[in-house]
């Protein structure tokens, strides 16, 4: 009788093992030829999918990061302010690796996924949250300003991508942040609005040029929610008042969650959104509908 061999995979383990097998007749198969057949089973590690996320260390970037690692993701983050750097160094589990990187920089980009690659060797998730925002009417914005918000929310991330497509692997996912401002308006965001949106067109042509290799880019655009950069766009003796008359103008009725959006992030970036490619989902409360 020919030897039997059989194989099984199994996550999470690292074992090889083998054992002989029996007819139903209770016989060792091969005893009366000598040979001896086996069973073998071949139990390997997966390593964990890898994410990089720039602009992670506070809002919505960091509400991210601590929710891929709780469902085991290797995850990078990056942040350029030392205050916040330091903060999320303190708060996050120590596998969460934090780097200094300003999104403005060609060597920053570059140091970085030479980063990613020395600890994760590929990637799986790219999430490019980084950016900025200057809220100001169209007379006061000079041009230092507007060459700054376009360094960083579209240089940045268009360039950040670039390099980490060769780290890449196959079926991975490319998620950009946006704002709802970008497509329904803000007082005072024609400039912040303009570098974000540049973002958009970026999207459904990245998606029909990776679909190839499987790659799935969409964009995710949040509307009002409770993070540090709301505090900051606000002068502080009206931020409560702002704060109540904007979740008045809201279907749902209030702020949401830097966690709700991670969640979104999470959901695109899982096969169950295996699908859903070229898309920017608005996560807003409903805002800009009407009644």
């Amino acid at each position: 009788m020919e030897r039997i061999a059989q194989y099984e995979s199994f996550i999470g383990r690292g074992r090889f093992s083998g054992r002989r097998l029996k007819s139903a007749a209770g016989h060792r198969h091969g005893a009366a030829s000598g040979r001896l057949p086996w069973t073998m089973r071949v139990e390997f590690t997966m390593p964990a999918p890898a994410a990089l996320i720039t602009g992670g260390t506070s809002g919505i970037g960091r509400a991210t990061a601590e929710l891929l690692h709780e469902r085991g993701y290797r995850v990078i983050v990056t942040g350029q302010n030392p205050e916040t750097i330091a903060a999320a160094e303190k708060a996050f589990p120590e596998e969460i690796v934090v780097v200094r990187a300003d999104a403005r920089s060609m060597e920053d980009i570059d140091r970085l996924v030479e980063v990613a690659r020395e600890r994760f060797g590929t990637l799986d998730l790219l999430f490019l949250n980084a950016g900025i925002t200057r809220p100001r009417p169209i007379e006061a914005i000079d041009e230092a300003t507007y060459d700054d918000l376009f360094n960083v929310n579209v240089k940045g991330q268009f360039f950040t991508l670039q390099r980490c497509l060769p780290l890449f692997n196959d079926g991975g996912s490319i998620i950009f942040t946006v704002g709802i401002g970008v497509t329904r308006g803000m007082v005072g965001g024609s400039a912040t609005a303009a570098s974000r949106g540049a973002l958009l067109p970026l999207v459904p042509s990245l998606a029909l040029e990776l679909a190839p290799r499987r790659i799935r880019v969409n964009a995710v655009s949040p509307g009002a929610i409770d993070t540090e950069i709301w505090a900051k766009t606000v002068q502080p003796e009206m931020l409560e008042e702002v704060t109540k008359a904007t979740a008045s103008r809201i279907p749902l009725g209030r702020f949401g969650t830097s966690r709700e959006i991670a969640e979104v992030v999470a959901f695109l970036a899982s096969d169950a959104a295996g699908f859903v490619t070229g898309e920017n989902i608005v996560v807003g409360g409903g805002s800009g509908l009407s009644v």
